[in-house]
């Protein structure tokens, strides 16, 4: 499955990814406020979602890996998430007053068509002057082009079990996809235990592309910045950052 998370690349995440960086917690932060319905689509493992219910906020969350739910679900028992894709995703009308999406999470839609329909649903989603926050890759992250996998990063596990992960990139410049295929691999000493590919792909957006989507599916006002202290960004940052920050009002 497509930018699935499944257990080993679940394991490796949360080793490489443990809490939240504290830059891009704050934004996602700032926009929240007490009494307020927030939802964070694509939650993952809760590495937001959770110091949002540290801190009181009643925020809901839904994702489609389950072993990422799992993860999350060992840091917050409560927590009232649900599993399920975007597309599977039918939120009552005007239900939220904030949604946001982390990481860069909106850049796994590559088709443009399943992202102005992610963008709609999103929209739909919030009350009116309600918030939706989010980050996207841009196409100065581009990885360049290799010929085969490559050791990219390695992690003990709590077993004392060696797990790594094995990439290789291609870029199709027509349709600005970044495909990074994967490996993770399990081993006890030289002794392979385990593998799990994944097929990883994200879009990479070109400069005023997200704005134009954006606007198209009704949001009345845009801000776009390029750094999580809400540096206004320029017309063409996506030429210079490797990510795009969103704020934007229904």
């Amino acid at each position: 499955m497509r930018n699935h998370y499944g257990s080993l690349c679940t394991e490796m995440y949360e080793a490489l990814h443990p809490a939240a960086p504290e830059d891009e917690l704050g934004f996602y932060l700032s926009y929240a406020r007490r009494g307020q319905r927030i939802f964070e689509p694509l939650c993952g493992s809760g590495r937001f979602l959770v110091p949002f219910l540290e801190r009181g906020f009643d925020v809901g969350g839904m994702d489609s890996s389950e072993e990422m739910l799992a993860k999350l679900k060992e840091k917050a028992p409560d927590a009232q998430v649900v599993c399920a894709t975007v597309e599977e995703w039918q939120p009552a009308a005007g239900k939220f007053d904030y949604l946001f999406i982390t990481s860069g999470s909106l850049s796994l839609f590559t088709d443009a068509d399943a992202c102005r329909a992610v963008l709609r649903k999103v929209r739909g989603a919030l009350r009116t002057g309600g918030v939706f926050a989010f980050a996207v890759d841009t196409v100065a992250a581009r990885e360049p082009d290799s010929a085969g996998y490559e050791v990219g990063a390695s992690v003990k596990t709590a077993e004392g079990l060696d797990l790594i992960l094995k990439s290789k990139y291609r870029y199709d410049e027509a349709t600005r996809t970044q495909f990074s295929p994967g490996i993770y691999e399990l081993y006890d000493g030289d002794r392979l235990l385990r593998s799990e590919p994944m097929d990883f792909q994200t879009h990479l957006y070109g400069p005023g592309e997200m704005n134009r989507l954006l606007r198209e599916v009704g949001f009345s006002q845009v801000k776009a910045y390029s750094s999580f202290d809400k540096a206004p960004a320029a017309p063409d940052a996506a030429l210079e950052s490797e990510t795009l920050l969103y704020e934007c009002t229904a």
